[in-house]
């Protein structure tokens, strides 16, 4: 799904609200920057030298000629097109993050050909034949280029202008805006409990109607399910119902769940939402609509407070400020038919929660690796490659890569990383600890685990 601009005079009144953010303030937005990687200079080439402070004069009126005075007078000629050169000329690659905000924005081919035209320059890069916003924004995010002066403003103004429901998203917190993009969906709003209601949205489910393995005659059993297991109680999510889904609030065992699948990344996560600190209502999970680094964000919609979706960590709004970090049960990505038979006494999802849909990204959509930007990955393993990830008691996460695993343990290899040990579990694997307890595991594409976990350790290493 995807919102089109259908004038250039609806872009020329956005670009308008982020210029004038950036101009007007003296905030400037400091990045840490470190050494690239060699496997990023090798892909993406060194980047362009990063001026520091403030806007120059000279570019704020570029910038005003380009975006302003266009907005105010209708107008899209000469003295924006010669604006737009000066802006390339500064070479301060810090504006290419507003021009990459407006581009995914932007459906009129001659307007993202000129903004493509800009941030190539800026970046002192050749733009490709297609995917013109999906090569800046890569080489940004690769690059680590920092954000221009009071840059939350300015990209606020964009997002919130568009889609209406992100205005408290967009607020400062431990989050890195400039990763987050349009993952090309509104927001998911609705309140606890009425997701039996039809939204323009990626739809959650609250308290999903469930069934027996026996009367779950719809299900194949080589249909891929995740697996959760709390207290005694064995449920399954099927994941053609997760794909439509992508979120699920629910109880199990006696405990409160919120379940997020990032189809994108191939992950599907338990984290408890009750037994909380004092003062702290039960989260309920939804889908924003935005992503980072081709991830999905979710929120709380009570508090509006967004959540770090592989990590669990609330990064603004009121639970942040709380510093709430929920607490992960495993999840395990197996077949129906194996599930069923090793825990015969578990629930699973209705087929209606479906909605009629039968979709397949892993083998459809995302066949050839992230359909978003994000940036460079780390080469140890293919980008798609299947991992089970998992954080030690010290707080070091490892990830385990699948393929390698599943075979030792067949075998009946011991695999052992700190305090955590793998086990097979229904045709499919969790970690658990040195006593036997679970420590909350999952399956997620590599490129997903270790972008999240940059220094992640790997088995086999």
């Amino acid at each position: 799904m995807a919102l089109a601009i259908g004038s250039q005079l609806r872009f020329h009144l956005l670009a308008s609200l982020v210029v004038i953010a950036l101009l007007w303030s003296n905030t400037v937005q400091a990045q840490q920057t470190q050494p690239l990687p060699d496997h990023v200079i090798e892909k993406f080439g060194n980047p362009p030298t990063v001026p520091e402070g403030p806007l120059s004069e000279q570019l704020q009126a570029a910038v005003q000629v380009a975006f302003i005075d266009s907005a105010t007078q209708s107008t899209w000629g000469r003295d924006q097109e010669i604006a737009l050169g000066e802006i390339a000329e500064s070479k301060d690659a810090r504006i290419a993050w507003i021009i990459s905000d407006l581009m995914r924005f932007t459906s009129g081919q001659r307007l993202n050909g000129v903004l493509a035209d800009t941030a190539f320059k800026l970046l002192q890069k050749k733009p490709p034949e297609n995917d013109h916003w999906g090569t800046v924004t890569d080489h940004l995010i690769a690059w680590d280029v920092p954000a221009p002066p009071d840059y939350l403003r300015a990209k606020r103004a964009i997002f919130t202008n568009l889609i209406p429901g992100w205005e408290k998203i967009f607020v400062e917190g431990d989050i890195d805006w400039r990763l987050v993009s349009w993952g090309g969906v509104p927001i998911d709003d609705r309140k606890y409990d009425k997701t039996d209601e039809v939204c323009n949205c990626i739809p959650a489910a609250d308290n999903p109607e469930v069934s027996s393995a026996e009367d779950a005659k719809w299900l194949k059993d080589d249909d891929v399910v995740f697996g959760v297991h709390v207290n005694g109680e064995y449920r399954a999510y099927p994941r053609r119902i997760m794909e439509v889904r992508e979120m699920v609030n629910d109880t199990l065992g006696g405990r409160h769940l919120g379940i997020p699948y990032c189809t994108l990344c191939g992950a599907a996560q338990a984290y408890f939402t009750d037994r909380l600190p004092d003062g702290i209502e039960r989260p309920v999970l939804r889908t924003s609509g935005l992503l980072i680094r081709s991830n999905k964000v979710m929120y709380d919609v009570n508090t509006f407070s967004v959540f770090d979706t592989f990590l669990g960590k609330a990064v603004t709004g009121p639970l942040a400020e709380k510093k709430l970090q929920l607490k992960q049960a495993s999840v395990v990505t197996t077949d129906w038919g194996t599930w069923k038979k090793a825990h015969p006494e578990t629930t699973v999802l209705v087929e209606s929660l479906a909605l009629g849909r039968d979709f397949d990204f892993r083998n459809g959509r995302d066949a050839n690796g992230p359909i978003f930007p994000v940036g460079d990955v780390d080469p140890r393993l293919p980008v798609h490659e299947d991992i089970i990830g998992v954080t030690t008691a010290s707080g070091k996460p490892v990830a385990f890569q699948r393929s390698k695993a599943f075979v030792a343990l067949k075998k009946g290899d011991e695999i052992v990383f700190e305090n955590v040990r793998l086990e097979l579990d229904a045709g499919g694997i969790r970690a658990v600890d040195a006593d036997g307890s679970d420590i909350g595991s999952h399956q997620a594409f590599w490129f997903a685990w270790s972008q999240f976990h940059p220094q992640t350790a790997l088995w086999p290493g």
